[in-house]
C-alpha cells in the first residue's frame, strides 16, 4: 500500500472515531455541515463516513436534524403504534399535538405499493423539534410520506409511562388524527 493512501485510510480512521466519540456524548442531533467543519472535511465526506460506522454496525440514525447516536431505551420507556390519517397540511400540528402530550415521535412508516413497507426516523420530543423539522421540510420541498398513501401512515411514539401515552391518543383522537376502526 502507498504510504499517501495509508495516511488517508488511519486518518478516515481516526476521523470516524472522533465523529462516533461525539456522536455518544452529545443528545442533540448533529448536523453534517457542523461534523464537516469539526473535522475540516466536506459534508459529503462526513456522509461516506457516516454510512462506513453504520455497515460496522453503529447505531448511527440520520435524521432531518442531523445524526443521532441510538441508545437504548430504559427499561421503563413504552412505545406504541399509532395508525393515522390526515392532510399533509396538518402535519405540523399532528406533530405538536404529540409533542404536547410529551411523547417523543420516534418515526413515520407507511405502506407501500411497490417497495413494502417505509420508515423514516422523525425524532422530535419538542415543539422546537417539530420547528426544526417543518422547517427542513420547507427548505428542502421535500414531500411527506403520507402523500404516497393519501394520509395513511403510522407513527411509533414513545413516553416514559402509560399515562403520557393515552393522553396522547386521547389528543390525536379529539384532533381528529387517529384512523379508527371502519365498520
Amino acid at each position: 500500500m502507498k504510504r499517501g493512501i495509508l495516511v488517508q485510510k488511519i486518518l478516515g480512521e481516526q476521523r470516524r472515531q472522533m465523529l462516533l466519540d461525539k456522536l455518544k456524548t452529545t443528545t442533540e442531533p448533529l448536523k453534517g455541515g457542523e461534523l464537516a467543519a469539526l473535522t475540516g472535511v466536506s459534508r459529503q465526506v462526513i456522509v461516506g463516513d457516516m454510512t462506513l460506522l453504520k455497515a460496522k454496525g453503529e447505531p448511527i440514525l440520520a435524521t432531518s436534524q442531523g445524526y443521532l447516536y441510538l441508545r437504548e431505551t430504559g427499561a421503563d420507556d413504552i412505545y406504541r403504534v399509532l395508525a393515522c390519517h390526515h392532510k399533509p397540511e396538518d402535519t405540523e400540528n399532528e406533530l405538536y399535538v404529540l409533542v404536547d402530550a410529551g411523547v417523543t415521535v420516534k418515526d413515520v412508516t407507511i405502506e407501500h405499493p411497490v417497495y413494502g413497507e417505509l420508515t423514516a426516523g422523525i425524532h422530535v420530543s419538542s415543539r422546537s423539534d417539530v420547528d426544526a423539522f417543518m422547517q427542513r421540510i420547507r427548505e428542502t420541498g421535500a414531500s411527506y410520506l403520507l402523500e404516497l398513501t393519501g394520509g395513511l401512515h403510522l407513527h411509533t411514539i414513545t413516553a416514559p409511562n402509560v399515562a403520557i401515552l393515552e393522553e396522547a391518543i386521547h389528543n390525536m383522537r379529539a384532533a381528529g388524527y387517529l384512523l379508527e376502526e371502519i365498520e
